[in-house]
């Protein structure tokens, strides 16, 4: 048996819940294993939560959605032409007390951005920079959920079934081990777009943090 989070929809202000649910874990680094653990999360959940539509947002999710939808290949077009994907985006964006940000990473792939040993060795994370705006590394996930629902907002097609989600997983993510998670800025883009707060949040990097992180019901 293993525990991941599942990330719903709230209705309130506090935008997004994470359950973590139990489920009969398969180990191995196929992918057909990674869909029996999807699937087996999945069902677990839906004994509590059966009126909940889940969607898996990972490079192993069986539907194309989820896929489209992994920060590994949601992108978006730069002023020089060149496509850059969010998890590349954010890597660069990483600003240590020893380099960065290392721009360069914008030039691999998202894999190799991630992989990039200057990540570990460069200290501890002091801000993110991108678009010559800086964001604070606090809270934790303010930079990561602010870039991927800005760059999820210039997809309507993918923003419009998205919409039809009420939960989100990511069968990578593991919260003993990392922070950000592409399935809870998900969750979080659909709260703020069913209660009409898209808008004023993308405004900018301060309206998003007022109404994301600043309300005392927030559980992010």
């Amino acid at each position: 048996m293993a525990v991941r989070p599942v990330f719903v929809v709230a209705s309130d202000k506090r935008y997004c819940i994470r359950e973590d649910t139990e489920f009969t874990f398969y180990s191995g680094f196929s992918i057909k294993q990674k869909q029996r653990c999807i699937q087996s999360l999945h069902k677990a959940f839906a004994l509590k939560h059966a009126d909940k539509k889940v969607l898996e947002i990972s490079s192993k999710s069986e539907i194309a959605l989820g896929v489209k939808l992994s920060a590994f290949y949601l992108s978006v077009e730069a002023e020089n032409g060149k496509t850059y994907s969010v998890e590349s985006l954010f890597q660069a964006g990483k600003v240590f007390e020893k380099g960065g940000p290392y721009l360069d990473l914008l030039e691999v792939s998202s894999r190799e951005a991630k992989r990039d040993e200057r990540l570990k060795n460069s200290g501890k994370v002091t801000a993110f920079c991108i678009y010559q705006q800086t964001f604070p590394t606090e809270p934790k996930t303010f930079f990561y959920n602010w870039l991927y629902i800005n760059v999820l907002q210039m997809h309507p097609d993918l923003t419009e079934q998205i919409s039809a989600y009420d939960a989100f997983t990511d069968i990578e993510f593991n919260p003993q081990k990392s922070i950000n998670c592409q399935a809870e800025a998900a969750a979080l883009y659909v709260s703020l777009k069913r209660q009409s707060l898209l808008k004023e949040a993308l405004k900018s990097k301060e309206d998003f943090l007022n109404i994301v992180y600043k309300n005392p019901q927030n559980a992010i």
